[in-house]
């Protein structure tokens, strides 16, 4: 099977996130995310324009246009690294996983840039990232895993690859939960509140099936030299409710 060039994205900066991969397979998850793109984007004007007339446009600076300008950032780097995975695994249900991270987070980044452009405020701010929650990020937002992480998830295979995916991605989800929770102590736009809520529940119940993962492949999210408990095809049973 031959290989493509596929632009999935930009950064903040605007330089796009270009990956190789198999034709078919990238083809048609980059078509997916970009139908959960728009569908999410659609269905966000819709949720907007029926919250309005209950509470006030948020503004620039408000927590609302903070959170959705974050959390868009947060969870682009999510979908990168589960596109990372899906060309270095053949485990399926860390490949169900990871392309639910794709559709979800594509389609919840789709709802908050149709909330900015509704409301008449920049895609990007000028404040400092979770500025918004009172105490700025900085360089990196809490869960977002370095450049260095991501070049070596992006040099491994199977089984360690899986390992060190589920790693990060734990970390990361643990990252933005807390943001969720604060718009929703900061906001009266119930569309807002809603993705909150739903990021918060999505996000907890694949920590825990992430966990069960990493565990079952012999990982910790510490430890890098624990014996692989199981082969890359694998897969550990989702904990039930």
């Amino acid at each position: 099977m031959g290989e493509t060039i596929i632009v999935e994205g930009a950064a903040a900066d605007g330089t796009p996130s270009i990956r190789r991969g198999p034709i078919r397979r990238r083809n048609a998850l980059a078509l997916v995310a970009a139908l959960a793109i728009l569908v999410g984007a659609l269905l966000g004007g819709v949720g907007v324009a029926r919250a309005l007339p209950g509470a006030a446009t948020p503004g620039d600076d408000s927590a609302e246009a903070g959170f959705a300008r974050d959390m868009s950032t947060h969870h682009r780097q999510a979908v990168e690294m589960a596109f990372l995975i899906l060309d270095r695994t053949d485990d399926p249900a860390i490949r169900l996983l990871a392309t639910d991270i794709i559709t979800t987070q594509q389609h919840q980044i789709g709802q908050m840039y149709a909330w900015l452009a509704l409301w008449d405020v920049p895609q990007a701010g000028f404040e400092e990232p979770m500025a918004w929650m009172g105490h700025p990020a900085g360089d990196r937002m809490p869960g977002l895993a370095s450049p260095e992480a991501l070049r070596r998830l992006a040099d491994l295979r199977g089984v360690e690859a899986v390992r060190e995916f589920l790693r990060l991605m734990i970390e990361h989800h643990r990252g933005g939960v807390p943001m969720a929770e604060a718009v929703i102590d900061r906001s009266d736009q119930e569309v807002v509140t809603r993705l909150a809520h739903a990021i918060i529940d999505t996000q907890s119940a694949e920590i825990e099936t992430m966990e069960a993962m990493l565990a079952a492949k012999g990982g910790s999210l510490t430890d890098d030299s624990a014996p692989v408990a199981s082969t890359a095809g694998d897969a550990a049973t989702p904990p039930t409710s």
